[in-house]
């Protein structure tokens, strides 16, 4: 006579299954919560991006990119599979290298903030980014110089704006990033009084100029988003202001910064 306390044999052969997706996602969900430490990533993708993430998990997407489906894939391989929110978003050129990403990025993730430059001009993938706002009841403001947004300990300033131009500071700690892949020719020429852990700098452009040397940033991040009719040719030692660290997407794969605010570390995808 058979045990009827015996469990089905679909059970036998499902139960050791849940239990390691189980593990599996327990695993997913320790590695991925904040560590308390800020983060910034640059998606191996067309264009220019870049994703920070704030000491307490928040989220915050400077510019997309030109290749959509690229930048989805991206946040979906950095982003907690619970995450669905962007606590702010930000372009700094609204072109065809930094928005039709960010406009991807704003059909699956929830903006709550938004910042623009103010000559963002009106156009079909402008109207497509500010519609997601719209739907989002998202707040959207202009950038202006001297403009301070505080990010769970960091500190993200606007240094410039310009016509075809920002440029952008984060500060944790000791330790800051400078995105200068969007500023203005304009903005290179001008020193800047302070030192930068980190620079976002065009490849397209000198390195040699003043706001680069007067930052003597110790790593620079490559960003391939600018476009210019001639674009500058150095080798990478040329490159290396004051014996600053290079990396580039096209060798490096998906980089990531990650601070303590005072120390800081570099992973790569490569």
């Amino acid at each position: 006579m058979a045990d009827s306390s015996t469990p089905p044999p679909l059970l036998h052969r499902v139960a050791p299954r849940l239990a390691l997706m189980l593990v599996a996602l327990l695993g997913l969900v320790l590695v991925q919560r904040p560590d308390g430490r800020l983060h910034v990533f640059f998606p191996a993708l067309a264009g220019d991006a870049a994703l920070i993430q704030t000491p307490r998990g928040s989220f915050v997407l400077i510019d997309g990119g030109s290749d959509p489906d690229a930048l989805v894939a991206a946040l979906g391989r950095r982003m907690p599979f619970w995450q669905r929110d962007l606590d702010l978003v930000i372009v700094t050129v609204a072109d065809a290298q930094r928005l039709p990403g960010q406009v991807a990025a704003l059909e699956r993730y929830t903006p709550h903030h938004a910042l623009v430059p103010p000559d963002a001009d009106s156009g079909a993938v402008v109207d497509a980014w500010r519609q997601r706002l719209v739907m989002a009841r998202s707040s959207l403001q202009r950038l202006h110089p001297g403009q301070r947004v505080e990010l769970d300990g960091a500190i993200l300033r606007v240094l410039d704006v310009s016509a075809g131009g920002v440029l952008l500071c984060l500060d944790y700690g000791r330790t800051s990033v400078v995105f200068a892949h969007a500023a203005a020719p304009a903005m290179l020429q001008r020193p800047v009084g302070r030192r930068a852990t980190l620079l976002v700098y065009p490849w397209q452009r000198d390195a040699h100029v003043p706001l680069v040397e007067s930052l003597r940033p110790a790593v620079i991040v490559f960003s391939d988003g600018e476009r210019v009719a001639q674009p500058v040719l150095q080798t990478y030692h040329e490159r290396a202001i004051g014996g600053a660290r290079l990396y580039h997407e096209d060798l490096d794969g998906d980089i990531e910064w990650i601070s303590d605010g005072r120390r800081t570390w570099m992973h790569t995808g490569s």
